[in-house]
């Protein structure tokens, strides 16, 4: 095989991609109080998200290890694309470049490069999306990183999430009043800077005016989204994100469109009712 694209598990697989053997996933786990989940096929996420609702504990998540990155990359192939989230919001980049260190040491000839996302969830799967392209496209690996580099800076996220507390708990939203939000009902609207670290757009009273804000941002920001794919997550609420698909739709023309539900790590940080968009 000539090339894979590794992604840890943070981003979605659409099921195109889960048929798809150049495509390869790097489980997380989660500890929700006394249980652990593996980020793979076998994550339940009913079960996450009740167990989260029932523990007092904060959940975790631990990214892959070396060893786990450095197995994948001495499996055959010649190049290999790593897809991680922001490494703002992980380790698991800096475990990616560990892995590939490793491995080169083994196979000097390896051709690998370690993308920091800078984005989460389906923003990982829309670069992944995009080094697919460039490899059909007949780009060597040198162009195609070039030209998926240059693709990560344009891309947007946005996301808008019914609890914030894990996100706070961790210690992902910096100075975010998450308490306080939940308290008054206010849903702050959310994006990802150029660096990848979460950042404040706006806010609003209610899921629902919040979202409406999020739909006016993406059609305020995103000028050339007819050459864009629009791709959305939804942590179990398929109904609103077919509303905020529909909505966008009505307001700009796309590529083409990818509705996901989240993995475990998405899951865990979107918490139920949670919705990503990135473009």
């Amino acid at each position: 095989m000539g090339f894979r694209i590794v992604m840890d598990s943070c981003g979605e697989l659409t099921d195109e991609m889960k048929r798809d053997s150049r495509f390869v996933s790097v489980p997380l786990t989660l500890r929700v109080g006394d249980m652990e989940f593996v980020d793979d096929d076998s994550f339940n996420q009913q079960e996450c998200l009740r167990r989260m609702d029932e523990s007092e504990e904060c959940p975790r998540s631990a990214c892959p290890s070396p060893e786990k990155y450095m197995e994948i990359f001495l499996d055959g192939a010649e190049r290999y694309y790593v897809v991680t989230l922001s490494g703002h919001l992980s380790g698991s980049y800096n475990s990616a470049r560990l892995g590939m260190e490793m491995a080169v040491e083994q196979k000097p000839e390896l051709q690998i490069h370690i993308f920091d996302s800078r984005s989460a969830s389906i923003g990982e799967t829309l670069t992944a999306a995009h080094l697919l392209e460039c490899e059909e496209r007949g780009m060597d690996f040198l162009e195609t990183v070039k030209d998926t580099e240059r693709y990560i800076r344009g891309r947007k996220t946005f996301f808008v999430l019914e609890n914030l507390d894990v996100l706070r708990k961790n210690g992902r939203l910096g100075n975010l009043k998450s308490l306080v939000a939940s308290a008054l009902k206010i849903r702050p609207i959310l994006g990802a800077t150029a660096e990848g670290e979460i950042c404040q757009l706006s806010q609003a009273r209610g899921i629902r005016k919040a979202l409406e804000r999020m739909v006016e941002f993406i059609t305020e920001q995103v000028k050339d989204s007819e050459h864009r794919i629009l791709a959305i997550s939804h942590c179990n609420c398929l109904d609103r994100a077919q509303k905020v698909k529909e909505a966008l739709l009505k307001k700009m023309k796309v590529r083409d469109v990818l509705l996901v539900n989240t993995g475990g790590v998405s899951t865990m940080y979107a918490n139920d009712g949670g919705i990503i968009v990135a473009i």
